[in-house]
């Protein structure tokens, strides 16, 4: 490990990226708490107990792996990061082999005890990897497609091994991440719209030829919330509902209706949003999202502030990486955007989610520790 730089002690960490995700990551906990304390019968309520408590130990397992990240010079990464990502492949390709299937999706790995999503620890794989082509990219000119063909294939391989599971949110994620990453890049502007087309020509073929019938209704449904309330329309209408309940100032905590008797689904997992927006209003909400806001601004700054290319493009994959997972899970619990199961960082539970939030999290600290 390379040494901190020398610097005064209070200068060693980046307090204000610190305090914001403590305070995210506490305001999640104790959201998860109301999410999970359901009036819905002992057996469920049991179940959704033990839930709160696995998300304590993931916080912890995610805290000490920040730490030995941010701990770890990041350029350390960019040398392993080919390593790193091959590993990664091969991980998405033992899905097909050796994975668990849930609601018609094989995403989850089960070691004894322990399952784990490959997909999830994908996302900062990717981004160490096509940060690492921006760092060793020396043209000064525009670039133009033929010129990101390199990245675009980094991140289009593991694309369409998790669209294969099938995950369409996961896939959305890594490709707007590493597209965030090629924007500190210049392009031509004609590339740019050749580009714009052929992802139109793409989203017509996944739509016919890629997607499943249930990721297809699910945007239907999106397209008309009030078509089908009681079957695929369900999840998005039962959101609203407990956002609308919420009104300006909230019912107030765990006194949420649509959490409390059961009406709201995935709760803990894909709607915290909706818990936390119904017991606590739209002031609640505000402070929330300008929480996740200077998380994505922070990661703007952090990359400004890198000493290398690679830093800075570390550093917006990862922001990335949160910002378009707060974007998705909440226009989704808003009825804005399609239910795609895309989480909402530091609150949803799920482990190999929160891990990976903190790993992008502690790539961040790393940078912002050398800058």
């Amino acid at each position: 490990l390379h040494s901190f730089p020398t610097r005064r002690s209070s200068d060693l960490v980046d307090m204000p990226l610190l305090l914001v995700v403590v305070a995210i990551a506490s305001i999640g906990l104790v959201n998860l708490y109301s999410a999970t304390s359901a009036y819905i019968g002992v057996a469920q309520r049991g179940a959704l107990a033990e839930v709160y408590v696995t998300q304590i130990y993931w916080i912890v397992v995610g805290i000490l792996t920040a730490t030995l990240v941010a701990a770890i010079d990041y350029r350390h990464f960019e040398r392993i990061a080919p390593a790193l990502y091959i590993g990664g492949l091969l991980t998405l390709c033992l899905v097909f082999v050796l994975a668990t299937d849930v609601r018609g999706s094989s995403r989850w790995i089960r070691l004894g005890a322990f399952t784990f999503q490959p997909s999830e620890f994908m996302k900062p794989l990717i981004v160490l990897m096509v940060a690492r082509h921006i760092q060793n990219d020396s043209k000064v000119e525009a670039r133009t497609l033929v010129d990101l063909l390199i990245p675009l294939g980094i991140t289009a391989v593991p694309v369409i091994l998790v669209m294969l599971q099938p995950d369409l949110g996961t896939s959305l994620i890594y490709l707007l991440s590493a597209g965030s990453m090629l924007a500190i890049l210049r392009v031509r502007g004609r590339s740019v719209a050749l580009g714009a087309a052929l992802a139109g020509l793409a989203s017509y073929l996944m739509w016919n030829y890629g997607m499943k019938e249930y990721q297809r209704n699910r945007i239907t449904s999106f397209l008309d919330p009030e078509g089908d309330k009681t079957d695929t329309g369900w999840h998005a209408f039962q959101s609203q509902t407990a956002i609308g309940n919420g009104g300006l100032t909230g019912e107030g905590f765990m006194q949420g209706t649509q959490n409390q008797f059961g009406f709201l689904p995935d709760q803990h997992s894909d709607f915290p949003f909706s818990v936390f927006a119904e017991e606590f209003g739209f002031v609640g909400c505000v402070g929330l999202i300008v929480r996740y806001e200077f998380l994505s601004i922070w990661a703007v700054h952090i990359a400004s502030q890198a000493k290398d290319r690679f830093g800075a493009a570390v550093a917006i994959g990862c922001g990335g990486i949160l910002f378009w997972h707060a974007v998705f899970n909440l226009g989704m619990t808003m009825g804005v955007l399609p239910v795609v199961g895309v989480t909402l960082p530091l609150f949803s539970y799920g482990g190999s989610s929160l891990v990976t939030t903190f790993v992008s999290l502690g790539l961040m600290m790393s940078v912002s520790l050398r800058r």
